[in-house]
């Protein structure tokens, strides 16, 4: 599977990566897509691909992801273990592990920190709702712009065990995925291209809710 020639092409992959290679070329195509829309400033970020029941690719700890190069890609455990010794996973590594061991579906989950979603979340309590925008159709389930899209809000929180546990009650009922606080967004999607469509889908809702705001003042 060749590089695109377009910065914002993926490979085109439309179900589960069958090998470690496969899964570093999508993550490192999603890389750079995400850092050009400005989803990835600095060593911000985390991006994964499943590549088993109990495995799965990631980006590994720091390092700029608009730069990314398949040696950037590691194998983990559904325990947050890296698979090969020395190699330095995310401490946010667990978050991913969380939604593959929710969601069977889930094969991609993008993690970004764009300017829109870090400043909105500041500012709401517990939720940020969603409702009368077309592009709520790309997120799973939704058929119509009339429907009220709620996307949750956690607190930050260094102690990631700690955070899952606080997002583990909500996980049935998040359609377009959800947002920490200050931080970033967490999507998800069956494959790489649809994870990629909903965190777009979403990073464009949340700037629309950000610029009404500013609008209404």
């Amino acid at each position: 599977m060749d590089w695109p020639e377009s910065p914002f092409a993926l490979p085109d992959h439309a179900s589960g990566s069958e090998t470690m290679a496969d899964a570093a070329r999508e993550i490192v195509a999603a890389g750079r897509r995400m850092d050009r829309l400005g989803f990835l400033p600095a060593t911000a970020g985390n991006l994964s691909r499943r590549l088993s029941s109990d495995r799965f690719a990631i980006t590994r700890s720091g390092g700029h992801k608009g730069f990314l190069t398949e040696a950037d890609v590691i194998e983990v455990g559904l325990d947050g273990q890296a698979v090969r010794a020395g190699d330095r996973p995310s401490a946010e590594t667990l978050l991913h592990c969380q939604i593959y061991e929710h969601e069977p579906e889930a094969q991609a989950i993008l993690h970004g920190h764009s300017l829109a979603a870090t400043v909105l979340s500041r500012f709401v309590r517990d939720t940020i709702v969603l409702e009368g925008y077309e592009v709520q159709k790309v997120f799973a389930g939704q058929t119509t712009h009339t429907a009220a899209i709620r996307v949750p809000v956690f607190d930050n929180d260094q102690d990631i065990p700690r955070l899952a546990r606080n997002v583990a009650p909500l996980l049935n009922d998040m359609p377009a995925g959800y947002v920490i606080r200050g931080h970033g967004v967490y999507v998800w999607g069956p494959n790489m291209k649809s994870a990629m469509a909903r965190m777009e889908g979403l990073e464009f809702l949340l700037a629309c809710t950000l610029h009404e705001r500013s609008l209404a003042r």
